[in-house]
């Protein structure tokens, strides 16, 4: 389980994360502008939807992907020593930004789910009274706003596996071998 967790924990910082840059960099730039929705029957709005649809597996998969990164890098970390103890530091540190990316990405997760839930009772105020301008308000100020979070996620999202990809690589060999082996011999 080891040996193999930690062969696709690094084919995941080399190859994967970059390509997660460019699918959340791509639909920033094609499907998340903030659109205004014509009064008229309450409909399932098709575009959130559609969005929400594409973004919810990303999110998942970036979950699983950094959840692997995480048991790598645990993995990797020495036993517990005095001294020579900066790559191990490293290890921490990175672990630390990793633990964040994951978090993050599981509360988007719930957040996108919450939304669902929430516009269904806007729904079915406007159902019930529908002489009520507000709710019909409501609901649209609701979806322009879950367009905007979205928007939020995926720049976030984007970001982060930048961040983490830079972070990794630049510091690969400290995290996979955070103490060299002349340290013993030192003194």
């Amino acid at each position: 389980y080891k040996t193999n967790l930690m062969k696709q924990a690094e084919k995941i910082v080399l190859e994967e994360f970059p390509k997660k840059v460019l699918e959340f960099n791509n639909l920033l730039e094609v499907g998340t502008s903030v659109y205004g929705f014509i009064s008229g029957t309450v409909k399932c709005n098709e575009k959130l939807a559609g969005l929400t649809d594409i973004t919810r597996p990303l999110l998942r998969d970036s979950v699983e992907a950094v959840n692997k990164v995480k048991m790598w890098i645990l993995f990797l970390i020495p036993r517990i020593e005095d001294g020579n103890n900066f790559g191990v530091s490293i290890q921490e540190e990175t672990l630390s930004e990793v633990r964040t990316v994951e978090a993050e990405a599981a509360s988007f997760l719930d957040q996108m789910s919450r939304y669902f839930v929430s516009r269904a009772r806007l729904v079915t105020k406007v159902a019930k009274y529908p002489h009520v301008e507000d709710y019909r308000r409501a609901i649209l100020d609701m979806d322009e706003k879950q367009f905007i979070n979205i928007r939020l996620v995926l720049t976030e999202m984007r970001n982060h596996f930048a961040t983490l990809h830079d972070m990794i690589t630049k510091n690969f060999e400290k995290i996979k071998m955070p103490r060299n082996n002349n340290a013993e011999h030192m003194y």
